[in-house]
C-alpha cells in the first residue's frame, strides 16, 4: 500500500511543467490531471470500436464462412490471453515511466487494426489478436484514476469509468449500423479511424501526467521484479487462503462463460437467431442501459441481502440467461435472456464488495489482484472455449439469402443466413451457452459454502509499498 507521503505527493498539482529527464519529455497537458481525462480516453477508444460492432459480424462471416464461431473464439481468445499476460508488466512499467506514455501506446496499438478492415480482412483479424498485448487500456486508466483521487472517492471514480464505457457502447453500435445502411462499410471504418486518431491526439496534447516524478524511480532503468511482471503471481497465492480459493473458483466458473458469451453473442444473434442489423444495434443499446440501471440497485440489494446472497442472486440470473440463450428459439426469448444478463451484471461488483468487506486494509490490493487476475485468464479462455464448442457441434455458417429463418420463430431479415447444422437436434441452437450454464451452477454451489465471517488474506503477505496498476 502507498505510504501517506506518497499519497500526498500523488495528489500534488502538476501544472505547466515540461521537462526532459533521461531522454523522456513529460508534458503537463491541459489543466490538472483529473478523472475527466481518463473518461474521455475510454469513451473515444470504445466508441471507435463500438461503431464496428455490426460491420465486423459480416466481415467475420465473409472471411471465415465455414468456421465463423471457431475463428471468432480463437481471435478473441488469443487477444484476451495476451492481455492477461501483458497487463502486469505494463502496469509495473507505468509505475516507472508514468501513465501518459502507456495510455498513448495502449490506445494506439489497440486501435491500429481498425483501418485494415477495408484493406485486408485477414490482416485485420490477425492484428486484432496481436493487439491484445497492448489491449490493457482499462488497467492504465484505473491506475491514472487512482493517482488523481483520494481513496474515499475511488469507488465513485471507478464507477464513472465503467459507466462511460457502457455509454459509449450504448450509442456507437446503433450509429455504426445506421451509417452502414446509409453509406456503406468504408464510411463507418473511416469514422472509427478518425475517432481513434482523435483519441491518440487527445492523449498527446491534452492528458497531463498523473504520476509525479518524485514518487517514480530515478530512471527508466529502475529494476522491475519478476513477481511484478508475472501474470500468474497472484494466482499462485490463491491456494494459501481457503476463502480466497473458493471465491476465485466462483469467479472462474462464472466469468469463463460470461467472457465467452461477450465474444460471440452479437454474432450469434445475427447469424443464428436471424436478428437484423438494426435489431442487433437496438439490442446492444437496450441491454447497456438496463445494465447501468442494474448497478443503481446494487447498493440496495447489498444492504437488504448482504454481499454473499447478492452474489448468489447474480449467479442464479446468469445461469438462467445462459440457458435461455442456449435453448431459446424465439426472438422474444433472446430479449428475455438479455434482460436477465443486464441484471446479472451485479455479480462482479458484489464480489469486489465482498472482498473489500472481508479483507484487511493492507491486503486489499493483493486479494483484489487475485480476483482480477482470474477474470483476465477467463478473458482468454472463455472465447476460445465457446468457439471450440460451436465447432464441435458443427455450427457452420454461410451468410446467404434464405426464404426462411434457420431457427423456427426467429426474426427474418433480408439477408437471413443459411445455417448448416450437422447435428440432428435443431432445438439445441446454442451448445456453449448451455455448457456455460452448467459451469455457473457449479459456481453457485461453491459460492454457497463461502464463509462470511472470516477475514481473507491472513496467510498472505501484504502488497509492497508501490502501487501496482496491473492489479487494478
Amino acid at each position: 500500500m502507498p505510504s501517506k507521503v506518497s499519497k500526498k505527493v500523488a495528489g500534488m498539482i502538476i501544472r505547466n511543467r515540461k521537462s526532459v529527464k533521461d531522454g523522456v519529455v513529460t508534458s503537463s497537458g491541459i489543466g490538472e490531471p483529473s478523472v475527466f481525462h481518463a473518461l474521455v480516453v475510454i469513451f473515444l477508444e470504445f466508441f471507435a470500436w463500438g461503431l464496428l460492432t455490426v460491420p465486423i459480424i459480416a466481415v467475420l462471416n465473409d472471411t471465415f464462412p465455414d468456421h465463423t464461431f471457431l475463428m471468432n473464439g480463437l481471435i478473441m481468445g488469443i487477444k484476451g490471453f495476451l492481455s492477461f499476460m501483458s497487463a502486469p508488466l505494463i502496469g509495473a512499467l507505468s509505475d516507472v515511466w508514468g501513465r501518459k506514455f502507456f495510455l498513448l501506446i495502449t490506445v494506439f496499438f489497440t486501435c491500429s487494426p481498425i483501418p485494415l478492415m477495408t484493406i485486408n480482412t485477414w490482416w485485420f483479424f490477425a492484428m486484432i489478436s496481436i493487439s491484445g498485448v497492448f489491449a490493457v487500456t482499462f488497467s492504465v486508466v484505473f491506475a491514472y484514476v487512482a493517482d488523481v483521487t483520494e481513496e474515499s472517492d475511488r469507488c465513485l471514480a471507478y464507477g464513472q469509468v465503467s459507466a462511460t464505457f457502457a455509454a459509449s457502447m450504448v450509442i456507437s453500435p446503433a450509429l455504426g449500423a445506421y451509417l452502414l445502411n446509409m453509406y456503406g462499410e468504408a464510411v463507418v471504418v473511416a469514422l472509427a479511424t478518425a475517432i481513434a486518431v482523435l483519441d491518440v491526439f487527445f492523449i498527446l496534447v491534452a492528458v497531463p501526467e498523473s504520476l509525479p516524478e518524485k514518487i517514480r524511480p530515478s530512471s527508466w532503468g529502475a529494476p522491475i521484479s519478476w513477481e511484478q511482471a508475472d501474470p500468474f503471481a497472484s494466482l499462485k497465492k490463491v491456494r494459501k487462503d481457503p476463502t480466497i480459493l473458493m471465491l476465485c473458483v466462483t469467479v472462474f466458473l462464472s466469468y469463463l462463460p460470461e467472457a465467452g458469451q461477450y465474444s460471440c453473442i452479437f454474432v450469434y444473434l445475427k447469424l443464428v437467431m436471424g436478428f437484423s442489423v438494426v435489431m442487433v444495434a437496438i439490442f446492444i443499446a437496450v441491454i447497456g442501459i438496463l445494465s447501468v440501471c442494474a448497478q443503481l440497485i446494487l447498493g440496495f440489494l447489498m444492504r437488504v441481502l448482504g454481499p454473499k446472497k447478492t452474489i448468489m442472486v447474480g449467479l442464479f440470473l446468469e445461469m438462467l440467461q445462459l440457458m435461455w440463450y442456449g435453448l431459446g428459439s424465439q426472438t422474444w426469448m433472446m430479449w428475455a435472456a438479455g434482460l436477465l444478463a443486464s441484471i446479472s451484471s451485479i455479480t462482479y461488483p458484489a464480489i469486489s464488495a465482498f472482498v473489500s468487506m472481508h479483507t484487511d486494509a493492507d491486503k486489499q490490493g493483493l486479494v483484489q489482484g487475485m480476483v482480477t487476475g482470474m477474470r483476465g485468464l477467463c478473458n482468454g479462455l472463455g472465447p476460445a472455449m465457446f468457439g471450440v464448442i460451436f465447432y464441435l457441434f458443427h455450427v457452420d455458417l454461410n451468410e446467404v439469402s434464405s426464404p426462411a429463418p434457420a431457427i423456427p420463430g426467429a426474426n427474418v431479415s433480408s439477408h437471413t443466413p443459411d445455417v448448416h447444422w450437422r447435428h440432428a437436434d435443431q432445438a439445441f441452437p446454442g451448445p456453449p451457452f448451455v455448457f456455460g450454464a452448467a459451469l455457473v451452477v457449479c459456481a453457485l454451489l461453491v459460492a454457497y459454502f463461502i464463509p462470511e465471517g472470516n477475514s481473507m488474506g491472513t496467510n498472505l503477505r501484504p502488497t509492497s509499498s508501490r502501487r501496482h496498476s496491473g492489479e487494478l
